[in-house]
């Protein structure tokens, strides 16, 4: 599954996942057990107050680390998200945001990822931080 998916974004990009076409999330990096995506920000993403809604941060950061997992799995594991937090440190109304994400431990049953939002740009500033777990499941 893994292995096919990685391949399909090299050949595909964003087609390759159904929520990256819907959210217009690009594909800018991954490798190493690291990644990169980005999305422009649009006004049907804002809240009743014209911010950027929470989740649309915590979605895109978790599809970042979710994907820098995907680079360090073998042909035979996935991964479903255990659980994940969220810190919310600035807004956003326009623009395009960018999130990383890393792997920090893979265990046999249970990864620990980390992920940051920031706005595109050399020293843009941090808009949210998340650390995540995930199950390994391993198919025979």
């Amino acid at each position: 599954m893994t292995v096919r998916y990685l391949e399909e974004l090299r050949t595909r990009g964003r087609d390759a996942n159904p929520f990256f076409g819907l959210m217009g999330i690009d594909v800018r990096a991954y490798g190493d057990g690291c990644a990169e995506l980005s999305m422009q920000v649009r006004t049907d993403m804002l809240n009743g107050d014209g911010w950027l809604q929470g989740g649309v941060f915590a979605a895109l950061c978790d599809e970042a680390m979710a994907l820098a997992l995907c680079t360090v799995l073998d042909e035979r594991e996935s991964i479903a998200t255990i659980s994940e937090s969220t810190s919310f440190l600035r807004g956003v109304r326009e623009g395009t945001i960018v999130a990383r994400g890393r792997v920090i431990r893979k265990g046999r049953r249970v990864a620990f990822t980390e992920g940051e939002v920031r706005m595109q740009g050399a020293g843009a500033p941090l808009l949210s931080q998340t650390a995540a777990s995930f199950a390994v499941i391993r198919r025979n």
